[in-house]
C-alpha cells in the first residue's frame, strides 16, 4: 500500500496532475437460482481490482483486475487527464482517514452454499400449486471491502454486506396469464433471511397471480389515485429522483434546472434520499469518492431544497458535497446515484384517504416504466390495482398503468400517509447498476390511468 502511494504520487508530479484517486475493492459473492425445479444457477465468485481516476480540468480513468497491473493503471489514468486537460471544478475538502464496516448479526459468508441451496429449493417447493404454470426463486449475497485513497492524503477502508432474495409465479387460465413476485434484501446478513415468513410470502405471490387472472381491464382517463408505498417509492425514485441527480442538472437533461428554493409540490410533502438508513438494500458509510454518505432533503414542505451530488457536480453548482457519487465497481467510474429514496410520512390514514375518493383506483407494486427528466413526463405500471367508488375498494383490475407530468402529480398530492415503508429494494440502471431501496407512504393525487401495452 505504502509502495502504491510513493508511485502514485510520483506519477502525479510527473503527468501534472492536480488530484487523483485509487479504490481497491474486492467483492466475495454467491448467486443462486431455480427456476421451475431446476436448478439455473449456483455461483461463488471473487472478483479484485483497482480503478484508478485523475483529474486535471478533466478526468481520467483506469482500470485493472490484476493488481500485477495497479502501476501502469494508475500512469494510464493520469496519461489521460494530462491529454484531456478541461476547465471543469471539482471539491477537495480536507483528507479522511477511517475505517468504517456494517455490521451483520450473521455473516452470510460463514454459511455453507448447500443451506442457501436448500433455501431456494424449499422456497421453489412452497411456490408449486394448480394454475400455477412458472416459478422462479433466486437469492444472492456480496460482502464489498473497499480501500480508498487520494492526492489529499485520504485512507478510508470499508465493508458493505447486502443480501437479496426474491421469487415470482406465473399463473394461466383460458389462454390469460399473470405473473407477480416480491424481493427482500437489505444490508444485512444471513439473520434477514431467517427473519422471513416464506410459506405466508409465498402463499401471497400465488394468490395474487391467481386473482390478476380475473381482474378486469383498467379505465381509461384522469382519476384520483392512491399509490400504496412500493408505487410512491417508484415513483419518486424515477419521476424526481434521476431529475435531481446534478449530473442531469448540469448538462441541461432535468425540468428541475434551476428551480432550487422554488415550490414544486404540495406544501406537506418532504423528500428524501438517505444511505445511512440501517439495514436498507441502497445504504453505505462512504461513496466511491471518499465522501460520507448523508441524509438529503430533497424537497422540504414543497420547496425543492437540494439535488444529489458528486464532487465534480458539487463544486459546479455551488453546494456541499453530500456523498451520492457510486459505481457499479472498480472498473467503472463514480455517477451521481441515489441511495435509499422516500417519501417521509404525513398524518393521514388510508381509511381517510379512500374517504375523500369516490371514483378513482388504489394501485399498488411496481411493473416498471419510462421517464423523460428533460420533458418531465412518467410512465409507471402497477402490479395490481382496484376500483374505488364512493370511498370503497371494489374490482380488482390488471395491466394497469399511471401517467402524466411530474410536477404536475406533485402538485395535485392531496395527501401524504402516515405509515411509511421502505423496503423495495432493487437496482437502478444509469450506464451502470447500483443497488438502491425506495418506498413512502401512500399517496392521494391525480394522474392519467390506461392499460400498459
Amino acid at each position: 500500500m505504502e509502495n502504491l502511494v510513493r508511485k502514485a504520487e510520483a506519477l502525479a508530479e510527473r503527468y501534472g496532475v492536480s488530484y487523483y484517486e485509487i479504490r481497491i475493492t474486492r467483492v466475495t459473492a454467491s448467486h443462486l437460482s431455480i427456476r421451475n425445479g431446476q436448478l439455473d444457477e449456483l455461483s461463488l465468485n471473487t472478483e479484485m481490482g483497482i480503478g484508478v481516476r485523475a483529474f486535471n480540468g478533466a478526468w481520467g480513468f483506469s482500470s485493472a483486475n490484476d493488481m500485477t497491473r495497479a502501476e501502469e493503471a494508475i500512469k494510464t489514468a493520469m496519461k489521460i487527464a494530462k491529454l484531456s486537460r478541461g476547465d471543469s471544478r471539482i471539491h477537495l475538502g480536507d483528507p479522511v482517514r477511517d475505517r468504517a464496516e456494517i455490521k451483520v448479526r450473521k455473516p452470510f459468508t460463514d454459511i455453507e452454499v448447500e443451506d442457501k441451496l436448500a433455501l431456494v429449493k424449499e422456497i421453489d417447493s412452497l411456490l408449486e400449486g394448480e394454475r400455477i404454470v412458472s416459478r422462479e426463486t433466486a437469492y444472492g449475497d456480496g460482502l464489498k471491502e473497499q480501500l480508498y485513497f487520494n492526492s489529499l492524503g485520504s485512507e478510508i477502508e470499508t465493508v458493505v454486506p447486502r443480501v437479496r432474495v426474491g421469487f415470482s409465479v406465473t399463473a394461466r387460465e383460458n389462454g390469460e396469464m399473470q405473473t407477480y413476485w416480491r424481493y427482500f434484501g437489505g444490508t444485512a446478513g444471513w439473520e434477514l433471511v431467517e427473519d422471513i415468513d416464506f410459506p405466508y410470502w409465498a402463499e401471497l405471490v400465488k394468490e395474487k397471480a391467481l386473482s390478476l387472472l380475473h381482474a378486469r381491464s383498467p379505465p381509461s382517463g384522469e382519476f384520483e389515485i392512491i399509490m400504496d408505498p412500493e408505487l410512491t417509492g417508484v415513483f419518486i425514485h424515477e419521476a424526481l429522483g434521476h431529475a435531481v441527480e446534478a449530473d442531469s442538472v448540469k448538462n441541461g437533461d432535468s425540468i428541475l434546472a434551476g428551480k432550487l428554493g422554488e415550490r414544486i409540490a404540495v406544501e406537506g410533502l418532504t423528500v428524501v434520499d438517505d444511505p445511512t438508513l440501517p439495514g436498507k438494500y441502497g445504504s453505505y458509510v462512504y461513496d466511491d469518492e471518499g465522501i460520507r454518505g448523508k441524509r438529503v432533503e430533497i424537497i422540504r414542505d414543497g420547496v425543492l431544497v437540494n439535488y444529489l451530488n458528486d464532487r465534480e457536480t458539487s463544486a459546479l453548482l455551488g453546494l456541499e458535497p453530500n456523498g451520492h457519487g457510486r459505481a457499479q465497481g472498480y472498473a467503472y467510474q463514480p455517477l451521481v446515484r441515489m441511495s435509499n429514496t422516500y417519501v417521509e410520512p404525513g398524518s393521514w390514514s388510508l381509511e381517510e384517504m379512500l374517504e375523500e375518493v369516490k371514483n378513482g383506483l388504489y394501485m399498488a407494486g411496481d411493473k416498471g416504466g419510462q421517464v423523460d427528466t428533460a420533458s418531465g413526463t412518467f410512465t409507471f405500471g402497477a402490479t395490481e390495482g382496484y376500483i374505488i367508488e364512493n370511498g370503497e375498494i371494489k374490482d380488482m383490475v390488471r395491466d394497469v398503468a399511471m401517467s402524466g407530468s411530474i410536477l404536475e402529480v406533485l402538485r395535485n398530492i392531496r395527501a401524504v400517509g402516515k405509515e411509511l415503508r421502505v423496503e423495495f429494494p432493487g437496482y437502478c440502471g444509469k450506464g451502470q447498476v447500483v443497488p438502491v431501496d425506495d418506498g413512502g407512504p401512500h399517496l392521494l393525487t391525480r394522474a392519467l390511468v390506461g392499460g400498459l401495452r
